[in-house]
């Protein structure tokens, strides 16, 4: 194709970003030919312009692409096949050589563009390496003439242009479509060179691995026998992923520095540094490039939050469901690890870690353990379940309660409606209170508690053995930027500093020096109404959950008064009352979950956090502070509230006007608490963890879809036929952090330590869920999400101390469960001091105080009573006097010595498991041995290998001019021979060897 006169051929790096006339980019379905890196654009500004693509330039042609087109996929056309070269570029720039590092979307809004202009998703600019510049030929026909713009749109137009500019200065490289339609979404793909990469590694100080390799040593005959085994035994459950082939070899790593290559094995500079390395990298340099024309903001979060992008993300590796043998590694991960198909198998941590980064690769790894760790609890907690169910039988205060021989009479459970009862209709209730309260019980608290402080021990070791393997030791705290929301509050505050007059201004000079550091950062008295509103707002929300609680106990009171006035309902009163409340509890905790989510992150915004880890750490305590609240306290009612409050017949408390508090049933609270807690745990773990999780994203993806195949048909495109990676990964859900999925996890291992001693069966149904949840997590990362920055990171930060202080915590509820919901204290106080036998024979009757009915208030007694000519005392469950003492119906002899007994147990149960758990962290090292010697003996050979090395560079350098030396000396001394042939070849050989070592 003949050029037009006065164009210049000019490579696409480096080169200003221009926007391209129709006539000198490619069309419809004319793809560039295979190895095509030129574009024509007009002739003046090119010679300031340098070439840096070595071979391939070509002159752009208009012409249909050759059978062996290298064209990227909506480039072709829907009747040509689809290469495996083509598919190659959906990763690259069109040039088929430079790999996109990281993408840039927006939403682009113009009016005046000529639809005969242009064809629609077929035209494309390139943005290179340079200096900004206006296309001269501007306005000529068959230019794209751009109606006027609005004018937010033309100053987020001026502020992207800017930024990318800017972005350019920086040394990366850009890549854009044009604006052909009247409104559309544009990528602006990045490549980061090998100099940008090199400079910004040296800078962030990332550690890659060196020349030297060495073999990590094996442990002693024993242990290595043992891990011989343990390795043969567990092949079927390793996943089949590269990293897992030799652990045995690991390389010595050092902090990147380009005066020192020579120490790194650099064979190909394309593929030096992973795709989660170079995302890292240009992600540094977009959050610390400014924008004047934005007032000075810094980063592209700001530029998204004020709206000018829509979007940043890195690429994922391809398509995970391809056909075909061609693997990536995110292909490899959904295959070996994001199945349910492949829930038995071990997590690929290393590759976990390898493709999202170390902060993603730690949380599965610690999900992972808390995973495995649930497995012995789920054993004990079976073993406990059965215990109860074994001993049923011999159970003799639930026989004594069956045996319709004794005939309690019972109080009346309400006024007037409710009629005196027989004991022996609480046999069911009783009987399965035993398999939940029995001596066995405590025992697995305790060892539920030491069982918390192994996980966390052991949690401390894997996080130090992965940090050695990942090259985490000695990483430093990277300078954080600030938050746009920050950065505007400083921004308002210097205006309205610099809206004082200029009186103002002469009167306080003295003082304006020493506050002249505090105009560019909010003080405490800045934040103080933020703090304020926080502590107001957090306050009403913990009020507003106990106004919720206390509802639904009036609703508990009211309903059984209601059901006992009909026969019909009057015998499944306790079980209906209790059934429904704990559903409406559920119901409203669910609800609540998602409203304090949001409250907490409303919060957090106001308080104006710097840096984005500071607002991650205060949004993780506001949110886990309301949620605990929310998820607990209709527990910790039933617990430790229920029925302490009552009183006694004749003298009740009342709610409300004939409506007395709510007791405990005859068995008492254990079993209504072991409902409670099962009922909200699996109902949060089943419905908001994974139907929520499963169903809300699916509804979000299948609407983007719909979106998307409307916007294209209504622009008329075809390039979704073979839609590029960036638009793939764009129609995926943004990635919001890990807050959520860690919050998840801390709730139900609160629920597995908190209460386990009413509800042993807690660790199995987490770790079924868990089972689910592991692969759950894993397919919305791989399938789901955009690809996460790569963040470095040394442990789980804030996560860690919040489950520290649970499992501290938990020891103290186990103890009060234990002592005051349970009936194990009073049950070892009859039986070591008031029982003539030793047994537990008349234990029931010992519980059971007398009470004369005819002391009954006027309008309380039964109404149509069965038992009104016989009952003259009726019993009720409690240690008082009886009518007939001296003080009739104070606390009797036997309260005090139970209370003291439950204080005391509290006291020496905490103080036992404390010390147990403090003696398991102390004989658990943190830092395992092998691991700690490992880092010393790396240590060691580091210094040999950068020794050996520097003294190897020495020697390179050094000898060419000890044979200049040799070679002058032995030319005066032999002025006869040719010195020409030697002059030549020991130079040449010289400058030979050292070029092919500065190559390395």
């Amino acid at each position: 194709m003949a050029t037009t006169p006065g164009l210049h051929d000019i490579p696409l790096l480096p080169g200003s970003p221009r926007r391209l006339s129709p006539r000198t980019v490619v069309r419809g379905g004319q793809g560039p030919k295979h190895g095509q890196q030129c574009l024509q654009v007009p002739g003046p500004p090119a010679q300031r312009l340098q070439s840096s693509v070595p071979q391939g330039s070509g002159q752009a042609s208009g012409g249909g692409s050759p059978p062996n087109s290298s064209v990227i996929n909506n480039y072709l056309e829907a009747s040509e096949p689809v290469s495996s070269e083509a598919r190659v570029s959906r990763m690259h720039f069109h040039d088929n050589q430079r790999k996109v590092d990281y993408v840039l979307a927006y939403h682009y809004r113009k009016r005046g563009a000529h639809p005969g202009h242009g064809s629609p998703g077929h035209s494309l600019a390139i943005v290179s390496n340079g200096e900004t510049g206006k296309d001269p030929q501007a306005g000529a026909p068959g230019d794209i003439e751009l109606g006027p713009l609005d004018a937010l749109e033309e100053e987020r137009k001026e502020q992207r242009e800017e930024f990318e500019h800017n972005l350019m200065e920086a040394g990366l490289e850009l890549e854009k479509d044009l604006e052909s339609k009247s409104q559309g979404s544009v990528f602006v793909r990045i490549h980061a060179p090998w100099q940008v990469l090199a400079r910004e590694a040296e800078f962030l100080k990332i550690k890659v691995p060196t020349k030297k390799m060495y073999e990590i040593k094996s442990q002693g005959s024993i242990a290595k026998t043992f891990n011989k085994i343990l390795h043969k035994l567990s092949a079927p459950l390793k996943p089949r992923v590269p990293e897992h082939s030799n652990s045995r070899m690991k390389n010595l790593s050092y902090p990147f520095s380009r005066e020192k290559m020579y120490l790194y094995n650099i064979q190909d500079k394309d593929t030096f540094f992973d795709n989660a390395t170079r995302s890292r990298i240009v992600h540094e340099i977009l959050k610390r490039t400014t924008c004047s024309r934005a007032n000075n903001t810094m980063g592209i979060n700001s530029l998204i939050a004020n709206n000018v992008y829509e979007a940043a993300y890195p690429l994922h590796d391809g398509e995970y469901d391809s056909p075909g043998d061609d693997m990536n590694d995110r292909k490899l991960l959904y295959q070996e690890w994001a199945r349910y198909g492949v829930f038995y198998k071990f997590q690929p941590i290393d590759l976990i870690r390898k493709y999202f980064g170390e902060k993603i690769g730690l949380y599965f790894a610690w999900l992972g353990l808390y995973t495995s760790f649930l497995i012995p609890s789920s054993v004990i907690g079976i073993i406990v379940f059965l215990y109860g169910c074994a001993t049923i039988e011999e159970d003799i205060p639930s026989k004594e309660m069956c045996d319709q021989q004794n005939a309690f009479t019972m109080c009346p459970l309400c006024d007037k409606s409710c009629d005196y009862w027989n004991l022996s209709s609480a046999c069911g209730t009783a009987r399965a209170s035993h398999l939940f309260d029995n001596p066995a019980t405590v025992f697995f608290s305790i060892f539920m508690a030491l069982w918390a402080t192994m996980f966390l021990e052991n949690w401390k070791r894997l996080q130090m053995r992965l940090g050695y393997f990942w090259d985490l030791t000695g990483i430093e705290e990277e300078e954080e930027h600030s938050r746009p929301e920050y950065e505007t509050k400083v921004r308002e505050k210097m205006l309205k500093e610099s809206n004082k007059s200029v009186v103002q201004k002469l009167g306080t000079s003295g003082t304006e020096a020493e506050d002249e550091d505090d105009e560019d950062k909010l003080t405490w008295k800045d934040r103080f109404p933020g703090y304020l509103m926080n502590f107001a707002s957090i306050l009403f929300m913990i009020a507003l959950t106990f106004s919720i609680v206390f509802g639904v106990i009036v609703y508990r009171i009211t309903t059984a008064a209601a059901l006992s006035l009909n026969k019909a309902t009057r015998s499944n009163v306790r079980v209906t009352v209790t059934a429904t409340a704990v559903i409406i509890n559920l119901v409203v905790i669910l609800i609540l979950d998602e409203i304090y989510g949001a409250v907490a992150k409303w919060l957090t915004k106001i308080e104006v956090p710097k840096t984005e880890q500071t607002f991650e750490e205060r949004l993780i305590l506001k949110a886990f502070l309301l949620k605990f609240v929310n998820a607990y306290s209709p527990i910790f009612y039933v617990a430790f509230f229920k029925g302490r409050f009552v009183g006694r017949p004749g003298s009740y408390v009342y709610v409300f006007d004939g409506y007395r508090m709510e007791e405990c049933a005859p068995g008492g609270c254990l079993m209504e608490l072991c409902i409670q807690l099962s009922i909200i745990m699996l109902g949060k773990q089943l419905i908001q963890n994974n139907i929520f999780e499963i169903g809300v994203p699916k509804l979000k993806k299948l609407f983007r879809k719909l979106k998307d195949e409307t916007e294209s048909e209504e622009a008329g495109s075809a390039h979704s036929k073979h839609p590029e990676q960036w638009d793939l990964d764009y129609s995926l859900e943004p990635y919001t952090g890990l807050t959520p999925e860690y919050m998840e996890m801390i709730i139900q291992f609160g629920f597995v330590t908190l209460f386990v001693a009413s509800f042993p069966l807690a660790p199995v149904f987490a770790l079924l869920n868990n089972v689910i949840e592991v692969r759950l997590d894993a397919k919305k990362f791989v399938t789901e999400l955009r690809r996460p920055d790569a963040v470095r990171t040394k442990d789980i930060g804030i996560w860690f101390d919040i489950l520290s202080g649970i499992g501290k915590f938990s020891v103290i509820i186990n103890a009060f469960v234990i002592a005051v919901t349970s009936d194990f204290i009073p049950r070892l106080v009859y039986q070591y001091s008031y029982s003539h036998n030793g047994t537990l024979h008349g234990f029931v009757n010992h519980t059971l105080s007398f009470f004369n009915v005819s002391q009954l208030k006027e309008g309380t007694q039964p109404e149509n009573s069965q038992f009104e000519q016989e009952v003259q005392f009726c019993r009720f469950k409690d240690y008082r006097e009886p009518p007939w003492a001296p003080n009739p119906y104070e606390f009797s002899k036997q309260y005090w010595a139970v209370l003291s007994a439950r204080l005391a147990f509290v006291i020496i149960f905490q103080n036992l498991v404390m010390f147990l758990s403090v003696l398991v962290d102390w004989m658990i090292p943190d830092i395992p041995t092998d691991i700690s010697d490992q880092i010393k003996r790396e240590k060691s050979l580091f210094v040999d290998f950068f020794l050996k090395e520097e003294h190897e560079k020495l020697r390179l350098t050094e000898e060419p001019a000890r044979r200049s030396q040799s070679t002058g000396r032995h030319s005066r001394r032999s002025p006869a021979a040719s010195p020409a042939p030697s002059g030549r070849s020991q130079p040449g050989s010289s400058m030979s060897s050292g070029s092919q070592h500065t190559s390395v």
